[in-house]
């Protein structure tokens, strides 16, 4: 599938339901560029660990989440990084197109969970700021399979739920105010390039 064939079904199933879910939404040489920065920026000690809340109300709770990230900025300017930012400009103006959604930028962070971290049930909207419309999650692990769990449970009605295991090259979106999710504990480390398209 091509990026663009990829960002067309993105959009289409977003406008049906409000959720989608695409395999190999970029081609497997920038997943494993974007995995190697990722993996390079953990061996520098550059990612964190992540924080709930926001500002100068965020805490620490490893019993809540237990990811360690980097916040992408303008100066992430590998092959991969530009490529990916490219890929999810296009996704960007095309749901902008379709939905009018007023999407305005994309604020994001890569993602390492260690075997054994998960996240806890949540929204990412904060109460008192709508900024945020548009989860994304692009998967960058290397043959994931069946057993090694990390699943994102996604909460798509009162009693439904769907697990989208993490396999490299998935793209996952949602809108930020409709759906709560949780990240399942892995059976080894796993990696994703997350965040959100905001509105201003």
């Amino acid at each position: 599938m091509t990026t663009a064939a990829a960002v067309d079904a993105l959009v289409e199933q977003i406008a049906e339901r409000g959720w989608a879910v695409v395999a190999d939404f970029l081609p497997g040489e920038i997943v494993a560029g974007l995995r190697t920065r990722a993996l390079a920026l953990d061996r520098a000690g550059l990612l964190a660990p992540a924080r709930v809340g926001r500002g100068t109300r965020s805490v620490e709770r490893t019993d809540v989440r237990g990811d360690r990230i980097a916040w992408l900025t303008d100066a992430d300017s590998a092959p991969a990084d530009r490529a990916a930012q490219v890929a999810l400009a296009s996704l960007r103006l095309a749901a902008n197109r379709a939905m009018q959604l007023g999407l305005f930028e994309f604020e994001g962070h890569y993602a390492l969970y260690p075997a054994g971290a998960g996240y806890a049930r949540h929204a990412d909207r904060f109460r008192d700021d709508d900024a945020r419309v548009l989860s994304i999650v692009l998967y960058l692990n290397e043959r994931w399979g069946a057993g090694d769990g990390g699943a994102l449970r996604l909460y798509v009605a009162d009693d439904a739920i769907v697990d989208i295991a993490p396999n490299g090259g998935t793209l996952v979106a949602f809108l930020a105010d409709r759906f709560e999710h949780e990240v399942l504990a892995g059976t080894r480390t796993r990696l994703s390039l997350t965040g959100w398209f905001r509105r201003r």
